[in-house]
């Protein structure tokens, strides 16, 4: 059952400057955030889901921040190595000690300063083997997300997303954020990052490819999460 329509609202991190302090703030709050939602856990299994033939070794993250997330995920898989990791953000947070961090795991992080529709637009012949996002997709409507969504399955074979459930639990849990010891800024954005989330089927709906050529499953995460998960036939086991 598909919730209340989907309000996407201009969230406040978005438009602080890197160095500002609330951002700063903010952002050290969405690693709090992603510990209480069990982001990590929700990850590594839509990334089981996929069944993967090989492990990757070309991963593109979009929307990745300051990639402590992602750096959680490598050190929950010591048997991927020798990874060419892309990080697309519109502004370089990637700190020497995040870097140094991936580099003992034997990651070597790249950071692409670039707003995501531009990517999405450009003429990009790279190739990744996994492409992943967390609450980030929720930030777009539906025309946005249909671009973004077309250059995913055009450049990568694999895809997981993980982002803001809509529904009332979440709803819920986004207004009591707060007892986290959250900034007004991660507070404000909580709630609009829910009522832009997702339900139902909405991602696969958008998802441009045959199911003939891919394999893909959209599911609730609870409480808060909603994954959506996409693999080419030809790459994943069975």
């Amino acid at each position: 059952m598909i919730d209340a329509a989907r309000i996407v609202l201009p969230e406040l991190l978005d438009d602080l400057a890197p160095a500002d302090p609330r951002a700063r703030r903010s952002r050290r709050d969405l690693r709090r955030v992603h510990r209480a939602m069990g982001s990590l856990s929700i990850l590594k299994g839509a990334i089981s889901r996929l069944q993967l033939m090989t492990p990757p070794a070309r991963i593109l993250e979009l929307g990745a921040g300051d990639a402590s997330l992602l750096l959680r995920l490598a050190r929950a898989r010591p048997a991927w190595r020798d990874i060419e990791l892309t990080l697309l953000d519109r502004h370089d947070l990637l700190s020497e000690e995040t870097r140094q961090a991936y580099a003992r795991l034997g990651w070597e992080p790249t950071v692409q300063c670039a707003d995501v529709l531009d990517w999405a637009r450009q003429d990009d012949s790279r190739h990744f083997d996994l492409c992943i996002t967390t609450l980030f997709l929720h930030h777009f409507d539906r025309a946005a997300l249909g671009a973004i969504m077309a250059a995913i399955a055009t450049r990568a074979d694999a895809f997981v997303a993980c982002e803001p459930r809509r529904n009332g639990v979440a709803r819920f849990g986004s207004r009591l954020v707060g007892v986290l010891a959250v900034n007004e800024v991660t507070r404000g954005d909580a709630v609009k990052s829910v009522a832009a989330g997702f339900s139902g089927e909405e991602l696969r709906g958008l998802w441009p490819n045959s199911q003939s050529d891919w394999w893909c499953e959209e599911y609730a995460a609870p409480p808060f999460t909603h994954c959506f998960a996409a693999v080419r036939r030809s790459v994943r086991r069975g």
